[in-house]
C-alpha cells in the first residue's frame, strides 16, 4: 500500500502509516527544518521541500510511476491556524490563507483520484465557520467518486497518553464506505475481546523509563534509566538500545525560580507575589503530576510560560523526547534542528499511534 503525505512535516502521519503497514513514498512540506527532519526519518522516501499549492499533482505521480488512481492512500494536514481555539474568535476568518490550504488538499485528491484519502486538522474545523469547509469536503469527494465520513478523535482513547481532540476525514472509491476507529481506552478501562481492561496512559506510564536530568542537562544518544516499565515503553521503545533528543532546555533564572518554587500540579496562580507574572495562561509554568493525562502538546512546550510543561520530579521542563514519548513516537525517531524547531516540528504534529490505527482502519472491508 502506497501513501504520499502532503502538509507532511517533521512525519508524524508518515511514522503511523509506516507502522501501520504502508510504505510512504513522498513527502512534501514547505518548512526547510521539518523535511530535513522527514528525510532522516524517511531516507528511502522522496522528501520535497516546496509549496504545496504549487506542487503538480500529476507530476508528482509520475516522478513516482504512479498513474491517476493507483495511490492507494492520500494524506495530509493542512495547517489549522485559521480554525484553532487558540487564535481570538474576531481574528478568524473564512478565507484566511491558512483555512484555504484545505482547499489545496482536495485539488490534490481530484487530481490523483487515490483509491483512499485521509485528512487531518484540529477539532474545530468541522463545525467552524458554519460547516462551511466540512461541507465543501463533502461535497467535492462525493462528486469525486468517494465515500465520505468524518468524526472527531481523542488522541487519550487510543493509546497516546494525551489529550488531544483531532477531526479526521476519511474517503474510499471503492464503493465501501470507509470505518471509523473504535477506541481502545477510557478513563474506566475498556474490556478488549480478552477481558483486558485499558485505562487511558498517564505520563508516568510514558516517561518513567527515561533518566532524570537537571534543567541544562542530557546527550543524545543516551542511555536509559530502567529496563521498560510496561507494555507502552516497550512498544515506544522498538528495539532501541539508545534513545535520542532527551536534552533538558536551560531556563532563564527567573524561570528556573518559578518552577522551583512550584510541586506537581501546580502552576501560575500558586507562584509566590514577587516571581508571579502579570497575566498569562492559566496552565502557565505548570508542573504535570504522574499519574495525570498529558494536556495537548503545542509547539510552544519548549517555554515554561506558555503551558504545563514542567517534569513531574525534577525541577525542569520535559525533554524534546518526554515530549515525543507523549505524542506516541518511538524512540527511533530523530528530531532534527533548534530547540526550539524540534518543539515546533513536534507540537504541530499527528500523534504517530493514532496515525496508525487511522490507517489501519483502511484496511477493513466496511
Amino acid at each position: 500500500m502506497k501513501a504520499i503525505d502532503l502538509f507532511c512535516g517533521c512525519g508524524g502521519l508518515s511514522a503511523g502509516l509506516r507502522d501501520a503497514g504502508y510504505d510512504v513514498v513522498a513527502g512534501v512540506d514547505i518548512e526547510p527544518h521539518y523535511i530535513q527532519t522527514f528525510t532522516e526519518n524517511f531516507p528511502d522516501s522522496l522528501s520535497i521541500c516546496g509549496d504545496v499549492s504549487e506542487t503538480n499533482s500529476l507530476e508528482l505521480l509520475k516522478s513516482l510511476n504512479l498513474k491517476v488512481g493507483e495511490l492507494d492512500l492520500l494524506v495530509g494536514g493542512p495547517p489549522c491556524q485559521g480554525f484553532s481555539k487558540n487564535v481570538p474568535r474576531a481574528q478568524r476568518q473564512l478565507d484566511s490563507e491558512n483555512n484555504t490550504l484545505v482547499k489545496t488538499f482536495l485539488e490534490h485528491c481530484e487530481a490523483m483520484l487515490p483509491k483512499c484519502i485521509l485528512m487531518e486538522n484540529v477539532a474545530e474545523m468541522r463545525n467552524g465557520f458554519g460547516k462551511h469547509y466540512t461541507d465543501e469536503i463533502v461535497e467535492r469527494l462525493t462528486k469525486a467518486g468517494y465515500e465520505v465520513i468524518h468524526g472527531v478523535h481523542n488522541a487519550a482513547d487510543f493509546g497516546v497518553p494525551q489529550r488531544r481532540r483531532r477531526a479526521f476525514f476519511m474517503a474510499r472509491r471503492d464503493g465501501i464506505t470507509p470505518v471509523e476507529p473504535v477506541a481502545t481506552h477510557s478513563k474506566n478501562g475498556n474490556k478488549d475481546l480478552f477481558g483486558k481492561s485499558m485505562l487511558h496512559l498517564t505520563v508516568w506510564d510514558a516517561i518513567s523509563d527515561l533518566r532524570s536530568l537537571e534543567h541544562g542537562e542530557g546527550v543524545s544518544p543516551d542511555t536509559y534509566a530502567t529496563e521498560p516499565q510496561n507494555d507502552y515503553q516497550k512498544y515506544i521503545r522498538n528495539g532501541c538500545d539508545v534513545t535520542h533528543n532527551h536534552i533538558a532546555k536551560k531556563m532563564k533564572p527567573v524561570q528556573y525560580e518559578r518552577i522551583t518554587s512550584l510541586q506537581p500540579g501546580q502552576g501560575i496562580k500558586d507562584l509566590p507575589d514577587h516571581i508571579r507574572p502579570k497575566g498569562g495562561y492559566s496552565g502557565a509554568y505548570g508542573r504535570l503530576t504522574e499519574n495525570m493525562i498529558m494536556p495537548t502538546i503545542t509547539r510552544w512546550v519548549f517555554h515554561a510560560g506558555s503551558g504545563r510543561w514542567g517534569h513531574p520530579r525534577d525541577f525542569r521542563l520535559i525533554t524534546i523526547r518526554e515530549a515525543a514519548r507523549l505524542h506516541g513516537y518511538k524512540d527511533c525517531f530523530k528530531f532534527i534542528g533548534s530547540y526550539t524547531q524540534q518543539a515546533g516540528q513536534l507540537g504541530n504534529s499527528v500523534p504517530p499511534l493514532l496515525a496508525k490505527i487511522m490507517g489501519k482502519a483502511f484496511l477493513l472491508d466496511g
